[in-house]
Parts: C-alpha cells; structure tokens; sequence
C-alpha cells in the first residue's frame, strides 16, 4: 500500500549498500527532490554510504552541483552502472581518478536488462556490443583498473556469437511522473518521456525492494486505465512536489499537449536552442556544412534515428529541405514521429506522433527498423570503427551508439575533420578552410572502439562518414574518399593531412 511521504521520509527508506535505480534520460524525468533529500540525509547523518547507482542512460545536467552528482561527489556512491556519463562531470571524475567503481555499457541493452530482471531473468543475451570496446575480447566496459566486475561474458549459441549481459538487482527505484491517483496510479502527463519507469518497477519489487515516485500533483480522481504508466500496486512512496523542480519550464509541445505540425519546426528548434554542447565561433558553419550535405543522404519513407551534437543539424535542413514530412524520425528515448529536441532537452522530442518505453524501441532499433541514422563520432581509423565515447581524460559513454549502428541499414557518421581550432565558412556554395584544427579526428589508430567498420561491411550496412570538406565511405579496402566540396585542395586540405590512404 502506497504512503504519501515528505522527501526527508523518502531519504529514511534507503540504506547502507542499496542499489538505486534511476528512470532518467540524462536531465530528462529525474526525480531532483529525491536526489537532493538523499544528499541532505548523507550530509547530515553519514548515511546511506556505499550506493551504488544504476541508469540505463545518464541521470545528470551536466552541473555538478545538482541531481545525483552532489552526493557522489560527497561520498555516498561506490559504484555506477550507466550507459553515458557526460552529463555527470563529477561521476566521470571521480570515475577517472579511480575513486568509485563505474562501467559503461551500451543504453538499448541496459534498458533491455530492466525488463528481463522483472521476468525474473539473469541476463539478456545479445549481438550488440560485438567488436567493440565491451567486448571482453576487444576492451573493458570499466572505467578505471579498481572496477572489476565482470558484467558481460562471451558465449555462443548455435554456432553465433554473443554477448551475456548480467541484470542488475535493485533495491530502491528513482522514478519521477505526473500525478497519482487515489489507488496510488501514477501518470506521467507532463513527463516527456517515461523511460522505463514500468519495468524498473516490476524489477524493484521482484527483488523485495521499494518504488518510490516523486510527482507533481495529488489527484482525488481516479486515472483513465490507459494513461496510467506505473499502477499503484507497484508504489511504495509517493513525494509530491509542488510545483515541481526541472532542468527547465515545462513545454508542452514535448509532452504532447499540443502538437507541432512540420511547418512549426523551425520556431520550436529555435525556443529550444539553448545546448550544453561545444559552441561554435562566430562564422564558424562547420555544423551547418556537415548538417546540410548529410541531410542530402534523407529519401521519402525513411525511418530515421537523429543524434546529439552536429547530427541535430540534420533535423534543421531536412525541415529547411521540405523532407521532414515525408520521413520519420525516431529517438532512442521513445519518440517516433516529430523532432528530436537539441541540448540539454535532448531526449524529449518536438511534436512526437508517439512516446513508448524506452526497451520497446531498442527492440525495434535492434531488429532492423531504422532504415539510416546520423550520429557524431570523436575519432575514426582507417577501417572504418569509430570512437564516440572515449577520449584520454574525458569519457562521454556509448549512450544508444552501439544500439542504433548495429542493424541500421544506412549510417551517416556526422564528423568534423579536425578538431580545436576548426573554422570552416561557406560562401557561393564554395568551402572555405578559415583555420585548421589542432587534433585530428581521422587517423590510423583511435582510442577505443564504439563501432566496428569490420562488422558493419559484414551485415552489408552502408557507411558514410560526412565532415565540412568531404565525404569518406566505408569499403572492404576500408575508408575511401568518396566526395571533395568545391573550394577544397584534395591533397593538401585532405589527403596530406591523414596518415593513413584513403
């Protein structure tokens, strides 16, 4: 039976050792009075120490001084398991410096691993992460030497490779909605998304542990059956906050209160345009170049999968392009149909036909759904794998990476050429190289691996690599310049400044 409670009496449910689980898409549906009576607990009485923190994707804003960063970085946590990490400075930190024990492992699989441990299920068996960093063949998906789980393991069915992914055991379920009913049903009216809120759920209380639920309002009617996303049976503790705290004042038009037709996008990418994301100089239309040709690769009746960074650029041109009412543009998070949101509102989506748990659209994403995404990337190599999640000194995590480019038909890899520096201008549909960066992003050896070229030629994936001067595609002799952009020197503003033939 469900209890309305103070956040201060939510904090008391948790103890020493537990394992937390977070419904959260980065800054999106985290419960943030939750986090903060937690950290209020630990600071005042010590406790509870030694927690250890789940999420399937990342459950921070990018501020170390808000949501679970607070009492990581005062010492309540010793371990994470998340799929991204750039959105927590202080879990990367202190993960880096070896002070907690943290693993990185692909998003759609996470997700995946909620709803088998509500079926009472030990692991989920899959053929992501195959060839690349999680790999225990390739890399660790550990952050530092002091992790030292073994969270996946190799294994073969019927003559083909897999990857086991153990699930995890939850103690105490984070989950943020709308309104609760009087049987103690949650909804999520003003949420935009829901994550994997039901599943975590079912999980929690399979393992003998508590749900609870921070919502914004108290309702003395009952929920529509259909609307309800967590049902009270399932509800141990309900904190209501009002009004409630967020990254930002709520928006309609990413709950679905109203939609947006396409001839509305571009009004709607602008309210939303503030980013966490690297800004670029005044005159630098590196984003929009590589933006603009990408979304040249969109053909009418694609289903499209959008990532953050220089990738939501292509959302932008398919609206300008005309294209965007006649695809259909998906989000890992759940959205099908509208716009994926840019910045630190990435996740929601603008205008959305539909919004479903985050598992049911990695099974769609894994069996093949998408017929092209358009992700970043932070290095590639000369056969075409490419780093997107780790760098020295700085770790960003896989996040929906390995997921979307494991049975996409079509992946356009959305990258500058070089990096720290980089001015790239167009003008009279001619490329101007105004300076260069510092760092290569093309070269023959990269940190780590976030997607095998090898295995992708293998499922007879189409890859392109799109940057602000040209265009390489991923071939069996590996990557190969395919297009040069007017305006550019062929061999001295691309091919002398790789080392390695293309």
């Amino acid at each position: 039976m469900f209890t309305i409670i103070s956040a201060k009496e939510a904090a008391e449910l948790i103890h020493d050792g537990d394992c937390i689980a977070i419904n959260s898409f980065l800054a999106l549906s985290n419960p943030e009075a939750l986090h903060d009576a937690l950290y209020d607990r630990f600071i005042e009485t010590g406790s509870p120490k030694k927690l250890r923190l789940f999420c399937a994707a990342g459950f921070g804003t990018w501020d170390e001084n808000r949501y679970a960063d607070r009492y990581i970085k005062a010492g309540a946590v010793c371990e994470i398991i998340a799929g991204h990490y750039s959105s927590m400075p202080v879990a990367v930190q202190m993960a880096l410096a070896g002070e907690i024990e943290a693993y990185c492992l692909p998003l759609g699989v996470l997700s995946h691993t909620i709803r088998a441990a509500a079926a009472g299920k030990d692991w989920v068996i899959s053929e992501v992460g195959l060839g690349i960093y999680c790999d225990p063949r390739v890399d660790t998906c550990a952050l530092n030497t002091v992790s030292q789980k073994e969270l996946i393991t190799m294994c073969e069915i019927e003559g083909k490779e897999h990857l086991l992914y153990h699930t995890p055991k939850i103690d105490i379920a984070f989950i943020k909605g709308t309104t609760v009913d009087p049987n103690g049903n949650i909804s999520f009216e003003k949420e935009y998304l829901t994550v994997d809120a039901l599943a975590m759920a079912q999980a929690t209380k399979r393992n003998g542990g508590k749900v609870i639920v921070q919502a914004e309002r108290v309702s003395h009617e009952f929920s529509r059956p259909r609307n309800v996303i967590v049902p009270g049976l399932l509800v141990d503790a309900v904190v209501v906050c009002e009004p409630q705290t967020d990254t930002q004042e709520y928006n309609p038009a990413l709950s679905g209160d109203i939609h947006v037709p396409t001839t509305h996008m571009d009004y709607y990418i602008n309210k939303l345009s503030t980013t966490k994301n690297k800004k670029m100089e005044p005159g630098n239309q590196t984003a929009d170049i590589i933006g603009e040709r990408a979304a040249q690769e969109l053909r009418s009746g694609q289903i499209v999968n959008i990532g953050i960074g220089i990738p939501e650029m292509v959302g932008k041109y398919a609206s300008k392009q005309g294209i965007l009412k006649d695809i259909h543009i998906t989000v890992e998070s759940g959205g099908v149909g509208g716009l994926p949101a840019p910045g630190v509102a990435f996740g929601a989506t603008i205008g959305a036909d539909m919004i479903c748990d985050m598992a049911t659209q990695f099974d769609f994403y894994d069996g093949g759904g998408l017929d092209i995404c358009f992700l970043g990337g932070l290095e590639a190599d000369a056969e075409g794998n490419v780093n997107a999640h780790k760098l020295p000194g700085g770790y960003s995590g896989i996040g929906g990476f390995a997921n979307i480019t494991h049975a996409t038909k079509t992946i356009i890899f959305c990258m500058s050429f070089n990096t720290k520096g980089l001015v790239a201008a167009r003008e009279n549909d001619r490329i101007e190289i105004k300076h260069e960066g510092t760092i290569p992003k093309f070269k023959k050896e990269i940190t780590s691996i976030s997607f095998s070229g090898k295995n992708a030629l293998k499922r007879g994936q189409r890859v392109l690599f799109v940057t602000e001067r040209c265009v390489f595609e991923l071939t069996e002799r590996g990557l190969r310049l395919k297009e040069v952009y007017a305006g550019i020197d062929e061999a001295r503003q691309i091919r002398n400044m790789i080392d390695f033939e293309c």
